[in-house]
């Protein structure tokens, strides 16, 4: 069956990363996935969690939040804080970021990348990922010329859906597709080649080991392709 957009099954959204997106924050980058966009900002701030308080050590969190209207229909905001799903698309991102970070030697300090969503047709917690990262990478180099150590990133990390739809094994799904999906799944990868986390859930069904490794050949070429955009956009 034909995809919505008309793309071929392996294919990726059309991708455009914005560095310095946002002149205020340490690092900044407005990633767009097809209809899915995201603004990512980092920004140091002193001072760490209780957990790493005396230990000479940073730490890196991250924090997501969808504008209201983001979506088809109007969400109400967050005004309680963090809903079940909220936080656990932040712990992902949060757990993603630190996976791309050399060292927390880098003071006392905490970096908080802020993933706000400002339109969304599936995939926003990988684009907050993969924004989210070229970001980190340069809050890391305004720390590093800050305080005159070496800046603490380590490697690049990105993510991207892959799901079962339609009996078909499909890359970066967008939100008509993840919303039917069989199987959905969300992949992030360390450049080159290394796994930070695998989330494959049958939403409406099941799926066999040859069809979870086409799912991650798929993702890891889609990710190779993320990964360049990445470095161009960093001057890498």
């Amino acid at each position: 069956m034909p995809r919505p957009d008309g793309r071929p099954n392996d294919q990726l959204r059309p991708l455009v990363l914005e560095r310095s997106a946002n002149p205020y924050a340490e690092g900044s980058c407005l990633i767009r996935m097809g209809g899915t966009l995201v603004h990512c900002t980092a920004s140091v701030e002193p001072g760490v969690p209780g957990f790493k308080k005396g230990t000479g050590e940073g730490w890196v969190t991250a924090e997501y939040a969808m504008l209201p209207r983001a979506t088809i229909e109007r969400t109400q905001r967050e005004r309680n804080g963090p809903g079940g799903r909220t936080q656990e698309i932040q712990r992902l991102i949060g757990r993603s970021l630190r996976a791309a970070m050399a060292t927390m030697s880098f003071g006392e300090y905490t970096i908080r990348v802020d993933c706000d969503v400002l339109q969304a047709d599936g995939g926003t917690r990988t684009a907050g990922i993969t924004g989210g990262c070229v970001a980190l990478a340069d809050a890391c180099a305004w720390l590093s010329a800050k305080t005159g150590v070496a800046s603490p990133f380590g490697t690049l990390v990105a993510a991207v859906s892959v799901g079962v739809v339609e009996g078909e094994e499909r890359l970066d799904l967008a939100y008509t597709e993840d919303r039917d999906a069989a199987v959905d799944s969300n992949v992030v990868m360390l450049h080159p080649s290394s796994y930070v986390e695998v989330q494959g859930t049958g939403e409406h069904g099941t799926f066999s080991r040859r069809q979870l490794d086409i799912l991650l050949d798929m993702a890891g070429h889609g990710i190779s392709e993320i990964f360049a955009a990445q470095k161009q956009v960093l001057g890498w």
